[in-house]
């Protein structure tokens, strides 16, 4: 993309490397105080809270980011790693700035779709990297369940299918963080997945074409 690069060599200077070490950490630290203090809900301090962002509270545009998944000490350990692993493979496969600009922008997405919907989640910029993740890899596996070989494209259909009944059928809130929670995914895959279409539907118009005139021939 060379808009990608005609930012890259003006500001790659200023992109943050292993940018998901940091994340994942603070997400296990702030888990940590959580369970610590169990009295002080450290994850309402952070999170993402529109009202309380206009009133001063500009931390939260960042902070958010840093909240762990509401789930079990396993899930929890397990899905911090897999985002590490995720984090760390783009970044490798892109260089690190374009991973900073597709974080970014997911990040972006995600405050967007909170101030339209009054509230902001993580949830759906972590599930943008796992869809970058499978478009890249598709044939990677992993641990269904723990235990359960299965490639991430199988897994990031089901993604897609969680995201089209959520747009659908979801709260308003979650409809937002859906849809805007894809902007990362579309600018950096948009044009190749469109370009795939398109192929596609000429390679088909070509068979037709081919199949017709072979039949005019045999008449």
């Amino acid at each position: 993309m060379n808009w990608l690069d005609k930012l890259e060599r003006k500001y790659g200077r200023f992109a943050i490397p292993n940018i998901m070490i940091y994340v994942t950490t603070a997400m296990l630290v702030v888990y940590g105080f959580e369970v610590l203090l169990r009295a002080f809900n450290v994850s309402y301090y952070i999170a993402l809270i529109p009202s309380l962002v206009l009133r001063g509270q500009v931390w939260r545009l960042i902070t958010f980011i840093f909240m762990p998944p509401n789930a079990s000490v396993l899930t929890i350990l397990l899905a911090l790693y897999f985002y590490y692993v995720m984090g760390t493979t783009l970044e490798r496969c892109w260089g690190t700035f374009r991973f900073n600009v597709y974080y970014l922008c997911g990040i972006l997405g995600a405050i967007i779709a909170a101030f339209i919907s009054g509230f902001g989640t993580n949830t759906y910029l972590n599930l943008s990297l796992f869809l970058a993740f499978a478009a890249i890899f598709p044939d990677q596996e992993v641990l269904l369940f723990y235990i359960i070989p299965i490639k991430v494209k199988y897994l990031a259909l089901l993604d897609w299918v969680y995201f089209g009944f959520t747009i659908l059928f979801g709260s308003f809130y979650s409809r937002m963080a859906g849809i805007f929670s894809l902007i990362n995914f579309f600018i950096f895959f948009g044009p190749d997945f469109w370009n795939r279409i398109r192929t596609t539907m000429r390679y088909r118009k070509v068979q037709k074409n081919f199949r017709q005139n072979n039949n005019d021939l045999w008449r």
